[in-house]
């Protein structure tokens, strides 16, 4: 799962020059690929990423596990090379045995926002979402969804 030289080649115009439109097409796309993507089925990114911990998230994750802040810190956290708060382990510690998240209306903001296919200004984030294709097929999806409607579109208007 990984994206190919030309679409990366394309993608990368796109970074430098966003047609007028490109956050609505993006969240089009991303609307129609996770209506027939169902994550359960892969959970890669809860396998393999561990998201950054906020301080929000520590105290709402603390409290629906009836932790203190300190004990969930020493059990379930380590702070990483960037100075953030991560998991110790992979998979995720919460991650069930059927792909569910046993604490999913408590799970981190950055689980919560995964795969950032659908915020604003989405050319800023066309590296990262290069980087989440390698771990999520439905961002790959996209990705080649958006380089499609774009090549085909050539009246799109350059900001």
């Amino acid at each position: 799962m990984s994206v190919n030289q030309y679409v990366r080649k394309i993608l990368k115009d796109i970074k430098k020059n966003p047609p007028e439109k490109l956050d609505l097409m993006v969240q089009e796309i991303h609307e129609k690929v996770f209506n027939e993507t169902d994550c359960l089925k892969c959970a890669q990114c809860c396998k393999k990423i561990s998201p950054i911990i906020y301080q929000h998230d520590l105290i709402r994750l603390a409290a629906a596990l009836k932790m203190n802040l300190d004990g969930f810190c020493e059990k379930y956290l380590k702070i990483d090379k960037d100075k953030d708060y991560v998991f110790k382990s992979s998979p995720c510690p919460f991650l069930a045995y059927d792909n569910r998240c046993e604490v999913y209306d408590a799970r981190p903001t950055a689980c919560r926002d995964y795969p950032h296919t659908d915020r604003r200004r989405f050319h800023q984030l066309i590296d990262l979402s290069i980087k989440n294709a390698d771990v999520c097929p439905a961002v790959q999806e996209i990705l080649e969804k958006l380089v499609s409607v774009a090549e085909k579109n050539l009246a799109f208007k350059r900001r």
